[in-house]
């Protein structure tokens, strides 16, 4: 049955140039999703690289659009039409300049907070009721723009901790699934 499936969106910029950026927080976490699941990521027509399988027993497809993330909404609506997933079995990982480096915030609809990727496949999917995994990056030092920011690579002493971060945002990602929305928020806040 189709309606059992979860889809999970991991959002970022795709390409080279931006494979380890703040903003990418959500396709590095489904990078080892995929790992978990045993697949690799293939072009898809929705516009996403996808991958289905199983992730803790259940049957998903995880995808990362393959549009700026401005423009992530397109292809997330995409997918969720080809792959017949309603809203609300919906997971959107994000990066989140309101949360300190490395917090995780789980939840489900509520407001875009400036993200653009967010507010794109919030007008997209014409609900805002799918579940996110928010993964801190901390805000800006000092007056640097939160656009330059986000497109800027982790510092040194981020990345010390960030294997380990990305992790338990997958682990998170794989409870929420699994247990439920108000058990992974018990877990992980």
């Amino acid at each position: 049955m189709a309606d059992d499936k979860f889809l999970v969106v991991g959002l970022g910029n795709p390409g080279p140039k931006y494979a380890a950026t703040r903003h990418n927080a959500g396709f590095l976490t489904l990078d080892i999703l995929a790992e978990r699941v045993g697949g690799r990521f293939k072009s898809h027509k929705s516009r996403c690289d996808v991958l289905e399988g199983r992730l803790a027993g259940l049957p998903v497809v995880l995808a990362q659009p393959q549009s700026f993330m401005n423009e992530s909404g397109g292809p997330v609506v995409n997918a969720a039409r080809f792959f017949k997933v309603p809203v609300e079995r919906i997971v959107v990982v994000h990066d989140e300049l309101d949360l300190p480096f490395g917090e995780l915030r789980l939840k489900r609809g509520g407001g875009d907070g400036g993200h653009n990727g967010l507010k794109s496949t919030t007008r997209s999917l014409g609900s805002k009721e799918y579940a996110r995994v928010r993964f801190g990056i901390g805000r800006p030092p000092g007056r640097q723009d939160p656009a330059d920011y986000v497109l800027r690579e982790f510092s040194a002493a981020e990345r010390k901790d960030f294997e380990f971060l990305l992790d338990r945002a997958a682990d998170a990602t794989e409870a929420l699934l699994t247990d439920g929305l108000e058990a992974a928020q018990n877990r992980y806040h």
